[in-house]
């Protein structure tokens, strides 16, 4: 399985973005798919997952209302829409695929080199 993250940049306080991972690869639906970031010196972070079976998903509390992920199967495509961004929120973000949903740990077999989101206050 590979993961193509896209969609990161820098932008100010208070604006949105909107991060693309192209999956490749045999499996894409049987796959929970999600998003975890990095930032320098700190160890990866959960921000939110969603599940093959049925769609359902999950955030970490530091983005829970803010962010929004989703998936289209049919594209191979997992999105996370950012709103209302804060500099805490900068970080290497990146796409990742698991057997299944956990934000509070890293359950993740594959993921893809990242994409860079910085917020400046």
């Amino acid at each position: 399985v590979q993961l193509v993250e896209s969609g990161g940049g820098l932008v100010q306080a208070g604006d949105s973005l909107r991060l693309f991972c192209s999956v490749s690869g045999r499996s894409f639906s049987s796959y929970a798919l999600g998003w975890f970031r990095q930032a320098p010196g700190k160890e990866p972070e959960g921000v939110s997952c969603i599940s093959s079976e049925d769609g359902r998903t999950y955030y970490a509390d530091a983005v829970k209302g803010r962010f929004t992920i989703s998936r289209d199967n049919a594209k191979n495509t997992v999105y996370l829409q950012m709103n209302s961004l804060k500099p805490e929120d900068t970080a290497v973000y990146h796409c990742a695929a698991a057997g299944f949903c956990d934000v509070h740990s890293f359950p993740y077999e594959y993921w893809g080199q990242g994409t860079q989101v910085t917020v400046s206050s």
